[in-house]
């Protein structure tokens, strides 16, 4: 199962050579990661940069090489208003330094025309680096549709630029298994896979996101046919954040082992 990967977001700022070793002991072959902490911190791990720390980054990549395990997705490469792409070459050279299979980012910025050059620009930068780009899409933001995201792809029009796809955010944006099976299969770069409700139950959907996400198979998303229609040679990132369990001291690789286990069962049963 090492096409699965525990998503930074699942682990709630745990250190990178901890998440090295979570990933592994699960089972799984990659992680996504940031190249600074995210500020919900419920364990009380200590600060950490991956840009600031070149001993960091050194002991991570050391720590990669005896797991097994590779960063499948360097996050963060946001396009914001104001913020210029140009300005994060020197996070990409780093990113790649790691050994980082590909680069995402989202769209903050209501500019659709900015959001086309930052994204242009990034899997232009990327593949300089020999790292490729995706781009993931979410409701509430600027660019929240399968359908505009692709618009985003095709302008760029780069073979290492493809699309991101979050379970959660895919049903949620209106997307149906139709339209993913239409789907040409090499424009999917990267899949993240959890659980949810089919209807929002909380008012604030990003909160939900960030926080409130189930282990596959305890919502009401359609898994099965969702991973069936992923090509084989995707990769998978759990992106389960539960931040009830974390708070009430559940360690998260009890957390994510429930979560793992029924990736895994989809993964062996409906994968093509």
């Amino acid at each position: 199962m090492k096409r699965l990967g525990i998503e930074l977001l699942s682990v709630f700022g745990m250190p990178p050579i901890e998440h090295v070793r979570l990933a592994a002991d699960l089972g799984c072959g990659h992680i996504s990661t940031a190249l600074t902490q995210l500020p919900f911190n419920p364990h009380g791990y200590p600060s950490w940069s991956l840009r600031d720390d070149a001993t960091l980054r050194r002991e991570m990549k050391s720590a990669m090489h005896e797991h097994g395990v590779v960063i499948g997705l360097g996050d963060g490469f946001i396009a914001r208003p104001g913020q210029d792409i140009r300005d994060r070459r020197s996070d990409l050279d780093l990113m790649a330094e790691l050994g980082a299979e590909r680069v995402s980012g989202i769209s903050m910025e209501p500019d659709l025309e900015r959001t086309k050059d930052h994204f242009a620009l990034l899997a232009e930068y990327a593949a300089q680096r020999g790292m490729k780009a995706t781009m993931e899409f979410a409701p509430p933001h600027p660019v929240g549709t399968l359908e505009a995201t692709l618009a985003v792809i095709r302008h760029v029009n780069r073979p290492n630029f493809r699309l991101l796809i979050d379970a959660m955010h895919f049903f949620r944006s209106g997307a149906t298994l139709a339209d993913l099976r239409a789907l040409d299969p090499t424009l999917i770069g990267y899949v993240q896979l959890c659980d949810v409700p089919l209807v929002a139950t909380e008012s604030d959907y990003m909160q939900e996101a960030m926080f409130a996400r189930k282990v596959p198979g305890e919502g009401e998303l359609p898994l099965a046919d969702f991973v069936a229609a992923i090509p084989a040679d995707v990769r998978i990132g759990l992106e389960v954040p539960m931040r009830a369990q974390a708070e009430s001291g559940i360690s998260p690789y009890e957390r994510l082992r429930p979560a793992v286990l029924a990736a895994e069962a989809l993964i062996r049963t409906h994968s093509r």
